[in-house]
């Protein structure tokens, strides 16, 4: 059986990169949709505001920046610290993308009447809030493939160190 313990450095500075994009994008998405609402005709059936776009959904991705940051310095000078540190951001990151879903289905399962000047911009808004919705998911998936090995990298750093101080595992079993 093979056995995959650790992310090589590569691996994990890819992954890091790839979450810098992913920010980079929704940040880009978000100042697209800023554009495109700000600029609606107030008409009888009134404009379009998803939930995604009050919310800053979007917005959200300065968290994946980051994390995708602390990735890359994790890879590039390992620590307990630092992985510990970047475990975190992913978890933190893991909770943002599971909470901008249910916020981005909540929006597309529901669309309320607008004015006909504002259908077009409010029918490419919900193009672009599926676009971020498969972006979410890609997210969340990076993240728990650096939380999953980022505990396998703590424990065995904790390992480790407990074997060169010849301590006892059982007191820190609870």
């Amino acid at each position: 059986m093979a056995q995959c313990s650790k992310l090589s450095t590569a691996d994990t500075l890819v992954l890091g990169a790839i979450q810098i994009l992913i920010g980079i994008f929704h940040i880009f998405m978000w100042y697209f949709l800023l554009i495109m609402y700000v600029g609606q005709i107030k008409g009888v059936f009134g404009t379009y505001e998803p939930l995604t776009y009050k919310t800053g959904c979007p917005l959200w991705g300065i968290i994946f920046i980051i994390s995708g940051i602390f990735l890359i310095k994790t890879a590039r000078h390992p620590a307990p610290l630092l992985v510990a540190c970047a475990l975190t951001l992913h978890i933190l990151c893991i909770i943002v993308s599971i909470v901008a879903i249910a916020l981005t289905i909540l929006e597309l399962s529901r669309f309320d009447s607008v004015s006909y000047r504002n259908y077009g911009q409010a029918k490419l808004g919900r193009e672009v809030s599926r676009i971020l919705l498969s972006s979410y998911s890609l997210e969340t998936a990076i993240a728990f493939t650096y939380c999953i090995f980022g505990c396998i990298s703590l424990v065995s750093v904790y390992l480790l160190y407990s074997i060169l101080r010849n301590t006892d595992f059982s007191k820190h079993i609870l």
